[in-house]
């Protein structure tokens, strides 16, 4: 099949199933590209999606187009990005079109009530397999906790955290425990 057929189908699947936003889409994107169709390894998958995560716009589109450049250069990037964005694009358009017939109805209210906690586990689960593969242990785990509760309670912009983070690092490495 086409690559970038092969591409599109992938990602609008994705895009199509997916409730929750791009952080919800990381365990099927991982599914499709790394462990059916291996186009990229899991360590590749890991640094796109820290890449994507620190490039302004929207993460799953950043993620696709990261995955797409690899397969198949400005071609590939183009087709996996309208896989991504097309099914969000028309159902946010079918939505719109018929909202107001049924945004009082009580059965699509509970549907969403029962949506949002399946959400949070969709977003759960590649955090903690990031978490994992970034080698965080009992030793480090203070510091992503400790930036979420700064960002969240705080306020504290994640920009900062990012260059504290990158500083202390670069401290630890030069000054505590020089690598090998």
């Amino acid at each position: 099949m086409n690559i970038y057929l092969e591409s599109f189908k992938t990602f609008f699947k994705i895009g199509i199933f997916t409730l929750g936003g791009g952080y919800a889409m990381i365990p099927l994107i991982e599914e499709e590209v790394v462990n059916k169709k291996q186009w990229v390894s899991k360590e590749e998958f890991l640094d796109i999606i820290a890449i994507a995560q620190s490039c302004p716009g929207v993460f799953a589109i950043n993620t696709s187009i990261f995955i797409g450049y690899k397969l198949s250069k400005l071609r590939g990037a183009i087709a996996t990005a309208l896989g991504t964005a097309l099914p969000s694009f028309l159902i946010i358009l079918g939505i719109a079109m018929f909202f107001h017939e049924f945004q009082d109805n009580p059965i699509v209210a509970s549907i969403f009530r029962g949506i949002r906690p399946a959400v949070v586990a969709l977003i759960a689960v590649p955090t903690f397999n990031l978490a994992k593969s970034a080698h965080v242990s009992w030793a480090n785990c203070w510091i992503p906790i400790g930036g979420a509760l700064l960002i969240w309670l705080l306020g504290v912009s994640p920009i900062f955290i990012i260059l504290a983070a990158a500083i202390c690092g670069w401290c630890y490495g030069k000054y505590i425990k020089p690598t090998i």
